[in-house]
């Protein structure tokens, strides 16, 4: 029945023109109860074992045999590793800094560099073990834990070379993690573009990867005890810890710090779209280690997830391709690039848990509703989101966040999509949105009070290149 209703839904997505598709809202299956699977980010985590009582000899058991190193797992998560690395630097930095003007490229290019080199250190120092210590969690607990790690892992406590995480090296998924904090607050950039202080960006970065990000992080995807791993929300590679949280993050920060001056009365063209293909396309590259690789391991399921991004992605880009064309006359190389990192965001939380038909239903729906975002939803808000990181981000998290309770698969996740789902998704999205909403706020407020936020009116139309680095592109 499912199959017939999701192919209903695409040929009606197919069949629709204009931008009404972006508005249309997925009718849900019938109410069942969700089936919820560890998630494999979560099963990697070593767990304690509750005490027993000690069986008699006649009862004696075999020993369960410690994890041992997977070379093929451990390979892979390498790989991934890197992969999604080179989605900030140089990935996002060419993205974001061919989208601003000639006189802002550097600084916002140096944005995404300086993050890259801050948050692998904090991450090193406290953020690793805020995010996934596991002291103190119980399955079905709620307590501090639930919400945020201890310091048992500060500094690397513990941490070998012979230290695993399920069957790879912990330093490999460390760092993995590391990439995820990475990004997850390069994004939030793209709205501030053009107007903040360097120095007001760096704490406020600081302090939102340990306030905002470690706690996403840990209520997520630590394990059992966890608030949102216990609630049943299902998010394989971060569409509420990164793609949610990370947009909403940029739609306060914009009303935070208001518009750039001239915004809605001058043009505020890109000055090189070049540069923006070529970020886009390091970012599509690049997602397979971000989706794929949170598998924690080389197997069929990091298959189906590399699959399912390359058709979600595709669609999108598409869908808002063509969502342009009718709603403007043309085409435009910005607005496919745009689709494609929008099709990437959606299919994130979902991509460990929907088959290709339900990606193509997520890319489909994704590439129109973030058009919108960018577009409709941003006049009628009223704010300058200078590179439209909650139109992509926020908007295309959300929708895959979503989407992923309706299109689940049980024989691919573990988990089958229902009302029940839906409903599950739609709690843990509110949630986010209104932790990060509130955190956020406050920690801009107060990095505003100490040091002020955005740079005098006059280095505003200097440039920031030269007013806060001294250097300009010729």
């Amino acid at each position: 029945m499912k199959r017939l209703i999701a192919s209903w839904m695409l040929a009606g997505i197919l069949g629709l023109s204009g931008l009404a598709l972006a508005e249309e809202s997925v009718p849900p299956p019938e109410a069942a109860a969700p089936v919820m699977e560890a998630a494999p980010m979560a099963e990697a985590m070593p767990e304690a074992t509750p005490p027993a009582a000690e069986p008699t000899p006649a009862e004696a058991a075999p020993a369960e045999e410690a994890p041992k190193l997977d070379t093929g797992n451990t390979a892979w998560m390498l790989t991934s590793t890197a992969l999604v690395l080179f989605m900030t630097i140089p990935g996002l930095a060419l993205f974001y800094g061919g989208m601003v003007r000639k006189k802002n490229v550097l600084g916002t290019m140096m944005q995404s560099f300086a993050i890259t080199a801050m948050i692998s250190v904090l991450w090193m120092i406290v953020g690793y073990s805020l995010s996934f210590s596991t002291a103190g969690m119980e399955k079905g607990v709620t307590n501090l834990g639930s919400f945020i790690g201890g310091l048992d892992k500060a500094f690397l406590l513990g941490m070998g070379k012979d230290s695993l995480t399920g069957t790879i090296p912990e330093s490999v998924f460390m760092v993995f993690q590391m990439t995820f904090a990475i990004i997850t607050p390069a994004l939030i950039a793209g709205a501030y573009a053009d107007r903040m202080k360097f120095s007001s960006m760096l704490v406020f970065t600081a302090l939102w990867s340990l306030l905002v990000y470690a706690p996403m992080t840990h209520m997520v995807w630590a394990g059992d005890g966890g608030f949102f791993w216990d609630m049943g929300v299902l998010d394989f590679a971060g569409g509420t810890v990164v793609h949610i949280n990370a947009g909403i993050a940029g739609l306060v920060a914009a009303y935070v710090l208001g518009p750039r001056i001239g915004y809605g009365r001058d043009a505020l063209m890109p000055h090189n779209l070049t540069l923006t293909l070529i970020g886009a396309a390091m970012l599509w590259v690049g997602w397979f280690g971000f989706n794929a690789g949170s598998a924690v391991a080389a197997d069929g399921r990091a298959g189906m997830a590399m699959a399912v991004t390359q058709i979600a992605t595709a669609a999108a880009a598409l869908s808002w391709m063509f969502a342009e064309w009718i709603g403007k006359g043309k085409p435009s190389a910005l607005g496919i690039a745009s689709g494609a990192v929008a099709g990437l965001v959606a299919i994130t939380p979902a991509s460990g848990f929907v088959d290709p038909t339900g990606a193509l239903i997520i890319g489909l729906i994704a590439g129109v509703a973030c058009f919108w975002g960018a577009t409709s939803l941003k006049r009628m808000l009223k704010y300058d989101d200078s590179l439209d990181a909650f139109g992509v981000h926020g908007v295309g998290g959300i929708v895959g966040a979503l989407l992923t309770g309706f299109f689940a698969v049980e024989a691919i996740g573990g988990t089958a999509g229902s009302m029940g789902q839906f409903m599950v998704q739609l709690k843990g999205t509110v949630i986010t949105i209104v932790f990060t909403a509130v955190m956020t706020f406050i920690i801009l407020k107060i990095v505003d009070m100490v040091m002020g936020l955005r740079v005098t009116e006059e280095q505003e139309r200097e440039g920031l290149d030269i007013a806060l680095h001294g250097e300009r592109v010729e």
